[in-house]
């Protein structure tokens, strides 16, 4: 029986579990009602900063919790936030930002410029585009409580896009204590300024997260989109209900005991349309890039041979349908990068993603110099996505020729671990799985998974000063032609030295019960706007 098949099969078993009742959810707190939104994360919150990492677990908790000085909206533009004007001097070397009045954090002290200016340069230590800046910094500092300067030896156009990006990590504003944290050390202290304030003492990893309404937050006038505009709260409390088997949660949500599921599965789509109470809906039409990331640090992936021929043999058609099953509406392959169906997609050096050639695999190997080296797979089994990825990706290094070490965790581990530079049988790592949003994908500036910048790359730390000269073109290009040429150029080089391997590109579903409204499509979980009757 193959891999996707046995999924299917035992997938079925649980929808109709699901469908009888017979899953019981977790014990949830009493008292829910109209004022209490009860929400399904698409994974466990096990730590809690979003500088540290880039999990979108984490990514979306903070939206919640920590305000941003822009935010970009449903059109992907920056939009003032936290900002109440800015300017720019005409040679493009200093910006100077005035804070809009009444920003208070959660302990009741006003957000001041100098909370602004430690959490940017803790934000700009970590974030592809922040180092970018930081690269470019003279002086950042405030001027006075409300207003801080930005000065840069060479203009960078896209600074206001790099302050409002909705992908991991975020540029969010905390209290100067707590943005002087080492940025390679976690936070332990969670205060913000944003629409809701965690409640602490109520988190219990691997079960439960709290948010509370802020009382003192006041929403900008706009209408809200995305991660601009008036962030309006219209319930009291948020909570996160930890459910990673599948048909828990579908139980759960048709019984009314959760209001909102972030990543149902495709399986048990059918099973929720045909409850009257439940609505289902595609949770982001820019949908998500599936990613096989790869250590270059250690062997064999420091063999840029090796990770060709894992390129070489797999079949992006075997990891969309491990995941989404029959639905061809809901997945396409991907030679490349970027997301489809945008200005700068392109296929250059792609025909690699279209062999699925295990004999030319195994070749490559070979000539890699493969000792046989165990590989060790780190794969989340509490994340539906990274399950399914795990299980082909298992069978495929098998068929190809290496030794698999195949280490079944949970998601906050694999963030936790992924971080690690040790070698792999030191705690370290060969390969995991992980997905990127549409969003984040449409070029290279907010695309943290494409950069090779070595050290300061992602996880992988993917090293090739071809590929960094070809973002380098495309942050300079002067029109949209040189845009599109300096991607290509991107497009190639990168799955040339393999900066990572595209496992194809798909879309996610959605669901919550039809007494909540506000529910908006995006790469994240918008909690403003959102309202609940009954």
């Amino acid at each position: 029986m193959s891999l996707v098949t046995d999924r299917r099969t035992v997938l079925k078993g649980l929808g109709s579990a699901a469908a009888a009742g017979s899953f019981a959810a977790p014990a949830l707190s009493q008292g829910a009602n109209a004022r209490t939104l009860r929400f399904v994360p698409q994974a466990n919150l096990a730590n809690f900063d979003p500088i540290w990492g880039t999990q979108y677990v984490v990514r979306n908790a903070a939206a919640y919790v920590w305000d941003t000085l822009y935010g970009v909206d449903e059109k992907l533009q920056p939009q003032r936030q936290m900002v109440e004007r800015e300017e720019v001097s005409a040679d493009g070397l200093t910006w100077t930002f005035r804070l809009r009045p009444g920003l208070k954090f959660h302990d009741g002290e006003p957000v001041l410029a100098k909370d602004v200016v430690a959490s940017m340069v803790r934000w700009s230590a970590r974030d592809p585009m922040g180092l970018m800046i930081r690269a470019l910094q003279r002086e950042i500092a405030a001027v006075d409580d409300r207003t801080f300067r930005w000065v840069l030896s060479k203009p960078y156009p896209k600074m206001l896009l790099a302050l409002a990006k909705n992908n991991a990590p975020c540029s969010f504003v905390m209290p100067e204590r707590i943005a002087q944290t080492d940025p390679f050390k976690q936070i332990t202290e969670f205060v913000g300024s944003g629409p809701m304030r965690f409640v602490r003492d109520e988190w219990v990893p691997g079960a439960r997260a709290v948010f509370a309404k802020f009382a003192d937050y006041v929403p900008r006038d706009e209408k809200a989109s995305w991660l601009a505009g008036g962030k309006r709260i219209l319930v009291d409390r948020v909570e996160w209900v930890i459910m990673p088997d599948p048909a828990t949660a579908a139980a759960a949500l048709q019984n009314g005991e959760v209001d909102w599921w972030e990543s149902p599965i495709s399986d048990l789509v059918p099973l929720l349309r045909r409850n009257p109470n439940v609505s289902v809906d595609i949770a982001d039409p820019l949908g998500n890039i599936g990613a096989f990331r790869m250590n270059t640090l250690h062997p064999p992936f420091d063999n840029v041979k090796a990770r060709r021929a894992v390129l070489t043999g797999m079949s992006q058609e075997d990891y969309m349908r491990a995941l989404v099953g029959d639905d061809d509406k809901l997945w396409k392959p991907l030679p490349g990068y970027f997301t489809p169906d945008t200005p700068l997609y392109n296929e250059e050096g792609g025909d690699v993603l279209k062999m699925g050639n295990i004999a030319a695999a195994k070749k490559l190997l070979a000539e890699s110099g493969y000792k046989g080296e165990p590989v060790v797979c780190v794969v989340a089994q509490d994340q539906p996505i990274t399950k399914a990825f795990g299980e082909v990706t298992a069978d495929l290094l098998k068929k190809i020729g290496f030794n698999v070490d195949f280490v079944a965790t949970d998601w906050g581990t694999t963030g936790q671990r992924r971080a690690m530079k040790n070698p792999p049988g030191q705690g370290g790592w060969n390969m995991f799985h992980t997905w990127h949003a549409g969003a984040d994908c449409i070029n290279p500036a907010a695309y943290t998974a494409i950069r090779a910048n070595g050290d300061k790359a992602w996880f992988g730390w993917p090293d090739s000063p071809k590929v960094e000269a070809d973002i380098v073109e495309w942050f300079d290009a002067k029109s949209l032609e040189e845009e599109k040429t300096a991607m290509k150029k991107l497009n190639g080089d990168a799955l040339d030295y393999v900066v990572y391997a595209p496992t194809g590109f798909f879309l996610s579903y959605q669901a919550w019960r039809k007494n909540v409204e506000g529910v908006v499509k995006g790469p994240l979980p918008f909690a403003w706007g959102v309202s609940k009757t009954g």
